[in-house]
């Protein structure tokens, strides 16, 4: 049987999941290649790691919300990630959905009626 910390741990980590690519969609609204994303997240209070970062980037483009391109910068190739136009739409109908969702489970861990 899992104990208090597991069930913790489980929980936190779905909460972060989808919290973690709203962070990540908003954020590409300007141009990054991933270190400066991970750093920009990060600068914000939102912490994720290369391994999750990075194969997350890759589904948001295969879903065409990102697009990429291949660049050379400071003497290295780097791979710039930027909203595609789909990506603009989902992102500003998922702040709607996130602003109502979030409104409404404030309310409810303030014990206020609705």
């Amino acid at each position: 049987m899992p104990n208090d910390a597991d069930i913790f741990e489980t929980l936190r980590l779905e909460l972060r999941r989808g919290s973690l690519i709203l962070a990540v969609l908003g954020q590409l609204r300007a141009e990054h290649y991933g270190y400066t994303l991970r750093r920009a997240l990060g600068e914000a209070g939102v912490e994720i790691d290369e391994g999750a970062l990075y194969p997350m980037l890759r589904r948001l483009e295969d879903q065409g919300l990102l697009s990429s391109e291949w660049r050379v910068e400071e003497r290295r190739n780097k791979r710039f990630y930027r909203l595609s136009d789909e990506g603009r739409v989902v992102l500003e109908r998922l702040v709607e959905e996130w602003t109502g969702l979030n409104a409404s489970v404030d309310a409810i861990l303030r014990g206020a009626p609705k």
